[in-house]
């Protein structure tokens, strides 16, 4: 069975940094795309990020600059680094991987992200 699981979640002030990981069990399994989403509360869940097998990136426009999606396919770990974070970016975090080979979408259970003063 295909697991993802986050971690690196937590409150954080404004301006601070994050570092969010999702590692993907078993090692061996292979994700065409990975990426991160977030769902504040009232709101639907959108793309913070993601990454290709090749190394192309996107990014949502309202963390461009600020957040930077990096892989270890090695250890099939996906990150997200956060910096100048801001109030609005409080969410839940989703770590997300697609498989072309079972066309499939497979989620993490999420990671709360908190930015308060």
């Amino acid at each position: 069975q295909v697991q993802l699981v986050e971690s690196g979640g937590g409150l954080v002030q404004p301006g601070g940094s994050l570092r969010l990981s999702c590692a993907a069990s078993p090692s061996i399994f292979r994700f065409n795309v990975r990426g991160w989403y977030r769902q504040a509360p009232g709101k639907e869940r959108e793309l913070v990020a993601r990454i290709t097998s090749g190394g192309n990136t996107n990014y949502a426009d309202s963390v461009k600059g600020r957040f930077t999606i990096s892989r270890d396919n090695a250890k099939n770990t996906v990150y997200l680094q956060m910096n100048s974070l801001k109030p609005e970016d409080t969410a839940v975090y989703y770590c997300q991987g697609y498989s072309a080979f079972y066309n499939n979408d497979y989620w993490g259970q999420g990671t709360q992200v908190t930015v308060s003063s």
